[in-house]
């Protein structure tokens, strides 16, 4: 029997406990060190209890829309909803159960396959050795997957009661009546639109000529419309100074002098990595200047023995990306076959209402001149299946090779656009042609039909 290799993972999220049951499935003695607990923040903080609430949200806007499909609820008024309310208190409460379920359901899932957890803050302290407390552990493989923190501005700094940043969210006690969001990323716009629905006045606060700025035009172009058409007030252009708080409330000052009063105030301002005070400079791995780790396709960092996984190294600040780069890490480290990290295979989803999809080409590079691609986008109230749920909003695009027809990426805002994009994936992933997405059945009436049918349009005889 041969030495077995001993691997310290420095974070328990998807980039530590998916590599841990790699390595541990190949043979390795693995010690996974969390100070949170197994899941890491995007389990217990993040992303399981955001889309929870999100997921509560979508509901409530479901039923508050129903009428439109024909149906009447007793007590209200005009057939709508009748004392149709969030309960918080409930809400919330669900939301951490369900956090601490899935926390405990990775930890089951590590002892199965007898991974070590060590519960603490650790640190590197000579290049094999990680510290926990007074304890020393001896490695012959690291893994840093230490994620990323909420970024603070300067004089917003949150208190937890009033001024919040997303991890602070699940200790309110009530519904906000009046929040501010400050940012209009990914985060931003994922709970502006959810507490929109939930029932809060909604203000969201961008920096940008319009949310999403980072993101498909036409896509933000539709989630701003419905936020408008919702009631929610976006300020675009306009970026906050400072948060204070005034009595039961809160005042945004914008760098125009400006202020926005609320009840609440949510920062979603961008995420900064773990990565101060563990010990990475002293042992030479190399961070760039905004502190995340510098990391090859292959996860390796400036050390041969040190990798990185997850959001720690900034690349794709998704669950996703980060589960992957620890396995790759994992595979290399243990000398099995591995395929590099390929960006462009990435899918990514915008979990508002409605959702946000895509992978592979976006319509920048299209419209920049850096791919030739011939494009398709396809409304969504075209689609029969939307049209029977009362679905308006969104549109299916695809992007293809001119001269091939093979897909190179697509964008799909729709509800559920999270589980329809797996299919464009697949083709961007499998080098599929339009053509042999076209051939493909889909079932009538369903939402991914518009896929087939975008694909058909693509198809036509002088195409390629």
């Amino acid at each position: 029997m041969g030495v077995v290799t001993r691997i310290v993972i420095i974070g328990g999220g998807p980039g530590g406990y998916e590599a841990a049951l790699v390595a541990a499935q190949l043979g390795a003695d693995v010690t996974v060190i969390e100070r949170d607990g197994p899941g890491g923040a995007c389990v217990l903080t993040d992303c399981v209890p955001s889309k929870t609430l999100i997921a509560t949200s979508t509901r409530m806007a479901v039923m508050s829309e129903s009428a439109a499909l024909g149906l009447r609820f007793s007590g209200g008024p005009d057939g709508i909803v009748g004392g149709l309310e969030a309960d918080m208190a409930n809400v919330n409460k669900r939301v951490k159960d369900l956090a601490r379920a899935q926390s405990f359901d990775v930890a089951e899932r590590l002892a199965y396959e007898e991974v070590k957890i060590v519960r603490g803050e650790a640190r590197l302290v000579e290049p094999h050795v990680v510290a926990v407390g007074e304890r020393r552990i001896r490695a012959d493989i690291v893994l840093l997957a230490t994620g990323a923190t909420p970024r603070v501005l300067p004089g917003a700094e949150p208190d937890g009661e009033r001024i919040l940043n997303w991890r602070q969210l699940y200790d309110l006690p009530a519904l906000p009546e009046e929040l501010i969001v400050v940012g209009s990323g990914v985060t931003g716009a994922e709970l502006a639109g959810a507490y929109l629905s939930l029932g809060s006045k909604v203000t969201l606060v961008s920096s940008r000529d319009r949310i999403l700025p980072t993101e498909d035009a036409d896509a933000a172009s539709v989630l701003q419309e419905v936020f408008l058409r919702r009631g929610m007030k976006v300020m675009s252009r306009s970026r906050a100074a400072g948060v204070e708080r005034s009595g039961d409330g809160v005042i945004v000052t914008l760098e125009d002098g400006s202020k926005v009063e609320g009840s609440h105030c949510l920062m979603t301002v961008g995420m900064v990595p773990n990565t101060t005070g563990i010990g990475l400079e002293e042992i030479g791995v190399n961070c760039d200047k905004r502190g995340f780790v510098e990391v090859d396709k292959v996860s390796r960092t400036s050390v041969p023995h040190i990798y990185a996984s997850g959001d720690c190294t900034g690349i794709l600040m998704l669950a996703s990306v980060a589960g992957m780069q620890g396995r790759i890490a994992m595979w290399h480290a243990l000398g099995e076959a591995v395929q590099p990290l390929k960006l462009g295979w990435v899918s990514s989803n915008i979990f508002t209402d409605p959702e946000v999809a895509s992978v592979g080409v976006t319509q920048q590079m299209v419209d920049s001149g850096d791919v030739n691609a011939r494009t398709v986008m396809l409304p969504l109230f075209t689609n029969a299946r939307a049209k029977m749920q009362g679905f308006e909003d969104g549109f299916v695009k695809l992007f293809c090779r001119p001269s091939t027809g093979i897909v190179l990426g697509g964008v799909i805002v729709a509800p559920r656009a999270s589980e329809l994009i797996l299919g464009v994936s697949i083709a961007v992933q499998q080098h599929l042609t339009v053509d042999q997405v076209a051939h493909t059945f889909a079932v009538y009436p369903s939402l991914s039909g518009s896929i087939t049918e975008a694909s058909r349009r693509l198809m036509s005889e002088h195409a390629y």
